[in-house]
Formats: structure tokens, C-alpha cells, sequence
């Protein structure tokens, strides 16, 4: 949890007077406790210390010093001159800051067997997080379970795996939100996360209190419970409805019963429903009092007389129609279409130059061909086959001029008699 220290830059009128106690935060914040610095010196915010620990040392970080460290302890009721109250052993040396590393790596693979052997025991519970203490000597589990778990034996089991004291401490929905992390829905930080340590009880009369819709999805936060944010603003909207009238909810008009739909304490307006309308009718809460009183008189007034409600946003001007067409060009779109066109008119063009079955992308191979014959010796022409020997070659054959010499399949010529 992250707290500013705006004492810091305050000067310290006497020496003997300052607080000896430091705020030190463990696991990136989710954990903090007091230490008391027996030492000679001087520990800023943000550095590595060595504390006393469990049978062992641990390794935390300065998250407060001076005399705010005294608000905290207040806030949270724990005497100054506690004697139970753990020392400050020294600032965190290589070796210490190895041997954390090399323990808190066994975290993730001691949550996933600690949930294993949980499951095999049938206990209604679930692992959250496992911490190591730097020394390796210490476990905490925290654990989240709706009723009482009997976990003697589970103790037994886990010291004999883990090779450790083990601590389990159990923990709701909100504080496993708070270490887990996250982004709400409305783009900050968590507020579990970052500065919230106290929760409150949170129930839908908060909601109903800000006409706010009764929706689960969106009351709930990460946790799965109601939004803790629901109580930030309550006490303002409860003070804002003590001028609204009490047994309200229905008033009779000549149009029938009319019944309250919502309060709005920004315009101090009630809104109203007639029975056969699906129009809402907003009153002040001067006509509201009135009606309510001629009732009481058996009285009943014939309109509800609602206000006409105006807002405040300026009303932006609708754009006029302006005839663009022909002004704007999209040049990508003209290219393509022009490229079709023009592949379209290629296509047309072919079979015309052709003039056959044959295109000339089959005349290539064969004028290729009778360029590579003009090297091989003259042939004479075969008198028996006319042109029209092979009528599926078409026109395209009598177009070419004769040749003479042409060898067949590269066999020597035949003399025809």
C-alpha cells in the first residue's frame, strides 16, 4: 500500500524526540509491520534492510521513517514503547539479498503442491499465495475458505514437505484482490491494491441510495464482490436526501396513482409515473408536498403540474447538406478500377489477334522451334498432305510461310514418289 510521507521535509526540533520506529513493507507492499532501529544509522525510504524474523531473519524495504511512522501506529494501535516490538539487524547485505532471491523462486512451485495436497484432503479451501520468509526458514499460506476448516493435519503434511514452519492465515475475496493486482473498471489501480486497508461492509441499499441499476456484472469488482467504491460517495447522496419528503412513494392525481420512479438530488426533482403512460413527470419537491397534503384532505388535483428540465450542454448545431459529389477522389479506388478495365480490354483483344482456337501464347514455342530448325538441313515439302490435311489447325497454318527441309520428330527425310 503506498503512502505519502508529507512530513518528511519538516525540520526535527529535537533529536532526542524522533521516532525510532520504521514502517518496512515485505512482498512489493501486501505486507507491512513496525521495527524498531536500535542502530546508528539512518535508513531512507526505499532502502534494503535485514529485520528480525521467525527462528531466522527476514528482508523488507523502508516504505515510512520520521514522525509520520507515529500516525501509522495510532491508526493502527500499536504502542511506541511495545517491548514485543522486533529489531532492525542491519542494512541487507549480497548474501542476504541471494539467499531471499533463491527462496521467494520457490513460491509458485509451493502454491501449485500446496493446493495439490489440499485437494487430496477434501478440505473446502483454496491456496492464495505462499510467502517465504529470506532465510527459508518460514511459510506463511493464505488461504480462503467461506466456513471453519480443521487443517491439523494438513500443518503436519506441509511442514513435512516444505521443510518449514508453517503459518496459515486465512484471508477474504478484497484482500486477495489486493495482492493478486489489477486495473478496475474504471482504468486506475486497484484501490486494494494501492492505499485501501480497511474494507467496509458493502450492500445494495448503497446502490440504491445513487439510483444506481441493481446489474451484478457491473456492481462487482475483481474480487467478485460488491465494488468497495459504492461507499465513497454515499454519505453525500444520504445527506442530500434528507430534504427530499418521506411516504412519497405514491401520491394520487387525477389521472390516477402516480408512483416515484427516482430522486434527483442535483436538481432537486422527483420523478413520477402515471399508470397508463410510459412518460416520466419530474415535480419539485414543493408540488410534491402540496399534492401530498391536499390528499391528506381528500383532495385530489387534476395535473401534476411537472416542470420542463433544461440542460445546461450546449446544443451543438446539425451540419448542413452540402453536395460533394466529384470533389472528392479516391485515387487508390480510380487505379484499381482502371487496371481491371484494362486487363478486361486485353482479354477482349486476344482471341481477335490470335484468330484461332490457337493464341499466340501457342505460337511462341512453335516459331522458337522453327528458329532452331533453320540450323538442321533443308527438308522437302510432303505433296500427299495438303493444307487441309489437319483442318483443326485452321487458318493459322496457311498463314505462316512454307517451309522447306522440316525433319519430323528428327527422323532423316523421305523421298515421295
Amino acid at each position: 500500500m503506498n503512502t505519502y510521507d508529507w512530513l518528511r521535509n519538516l525540520p526535527v526540533a529535537d533529536m532526542d524526540s524522533q521516532c525510532q520506529v520504521v514502517e518496512v513493507s515485505f512482498n512489493k507492499g501486501t505486507r507491512k509491520d513496525f521495527f524498531r532501529n536500535t542502530t546508528l544509522q539512518e535508513y531512507e525510504k526505499g532502502d534494503l534492510i535485514t529485520v528480525e524474523g521467525v527462528s531466522g531473519f527476514d528482508v523488507g524495504e523502508v516504505s515510512l521513517t520520521g514522525e509520520i511512522v507515529r500516525l501509522q501506529m495510532k491508526k493502527r494501535g500499536v504502542k511506541e514503547d511495545n517491548p514485543e516490538m522486533k529489531k532492525i539487524l542491519r542494512r541487507a547485505s549480497d548474501r542476504d539479498l541471494d539467499m531471499m532471491q533463491q527462496n521467494k523462486s520457490r513460491e509458485p512451485e509451493a502454491v501449485i503442491r500446496s493446493r495439490a495436497i489440499a485437494k487430496q484432503l477434501n478440505l473446502d479451501m483454496k491456496i492464495s499465495q505462499v510467502e517465504m520468509q529470506a532465510d527459508g526458514r518460514k511459510a506463511t499460506f493464505f488461504y480462503i475458505a467461506d466456513g471453519r476448516v480443521d487443517f491439523r493435519e494438513l500443518i503436519k503434511i506441509y511442514a513435512s514437505e516444505f521443510r518449514v514452519k508453517v503459518e496459515m492465515r486465512q484471508i477474504g475475496a478484497r484482500q486477495e484482490a489486493g495482492k493478486v493486482g489489477g486495473i478496475g473498471s474504471c482504468g486506475r489501480e486497484l484501490c486494494c491494491a494501492t492505499w485501501l486497508t480497511d474494507f467496509k461492509s458493502v450492500n445494495t441499499a448503497a446502490a440504491r441510495y445513487q439510483n444506481l441499476s441493481i446489474n451484478q456484472t457491473k456492481l462487482s469488482g475483481q474480487c467478485g464482490r460488491l465494488k468497495c467504491c459504492l461507499n465513497y460517495e454515499l454519505d453525500t447522496y444520504l445527506d442530500a436526501l434528507q430534504h427530499f419528503p418521506d411516504y412519497c412513494d405514491n401520491i394520487q392525481v387525477a389521472k390516477g396513482n402516480a408512483y416515484l420512479i427516482k430522486k434527483d438530488i442535483f436538481r432537486n426533482l422527483m420523478w413520477y409515473g402515471l399508470p397508463d403512460s410510459t412518460k416520466q413527470y419530474p415535480l419539485t419537491i414543493e408540488r410534491v408536498l402540496k399534492i401530498k397534503s391536499l390528499n391528506k384532505q381528500g383532495v385530489i388535483p387534476e395535473e401534476l403540474e411537472a416542470v420542463e428540465v433544461t440542460s445546461n450542454k450546449p446544443k451543438e448545431a446539425e451540419p448542413e447538406f452540402v453536395d460533394v459529389v466529384g470533389q472528392i477522389s479516391l485515387r487508390t479506388l480510380e487505379k484499381a478500377d482502371r487496371k481491371k478495365r484494362e486487363k478486361s480490354r486485353q482479354q477482349q483483344q486476344r482471341p481477335q489477334q490470335g484468330g484461332g482456337n490457337r493464341g499466340p501464347q501457342q505460337q511462341q514455342p512453335r516459331n522458337q522451334q522453327s528458329g532452331n530448325n533453320n540450323n538442321r538441313p533443308p527438308q522437302r515439302n510432303n505433296q500427299q498432305g495438303g493444307p487441309n490435311q489437319n483442318p483443326q489447325r485452321g487458318p493459322q497454318r496457311n498463314q505462316r510461310p512454307p517451309q522447306q527441309g522440316r525433319p519430323n520428330n528428327g527422323e532423316p527425310p523421305k523421298n515421295n514418289q
